[in-house]
């Protein structure tokens, strides 16, 4: 493996492709990734059809911190079943922190998914 400091080029469509196949994995692998998208997306296409950008901003934003603490959860269980495939109590710690990050990322995505959609339909 090559250090990626000592490149000498940097490819933006090779980065892009990276992270498009990194989610495309997550959401077709986990399901807890990919029915969040499938909620926010409706929601999403109705403040955009309404033209109410902040609202569509505010969406992105929650949508972008559930998915981003989303991923991070499931690489940290992946990396630790991986390093410790035994009953841990350590590996449990870290794997209920991380869910418990997952867990407030996912209650400030619902609140705002639910309090754009009464605002949304009173439109």
């Amino acid at each position: 493996m090559s250090n990626k400091f000592c490149t000498p080029r940097y490819h933006p469509i090779r980065k892009l492709k990276v992270i498009l196949s990194g989610l495309h994995i997550a959401v077709i692998t986990d399901f807890s990734v990919a029915y969040k998208v499938i909620l926010s997306v409706p929601i999403l296409g109705g403040a955009f059809f309404f033209r109410q950008w902040v609202d569509v901003s505010l969406i992105l934003l929650a949508m972008g911190l559930m998915l981003i603490s989303e991923l991070f959860n499931s690489a940290i269980e992946v990396l630790c079943d991986f390093v410790e495939p035994q009953q841990n109590d350590r590996i449990r710690i870290i794997k209920d922190i991380s869910a418990a990050a997952a867990g407030l990322s996912i209650l400030v995505w619902a609140a705002i998914l639910i309090i754009e959609s009464i605002r949304l339909s009173q439109m």
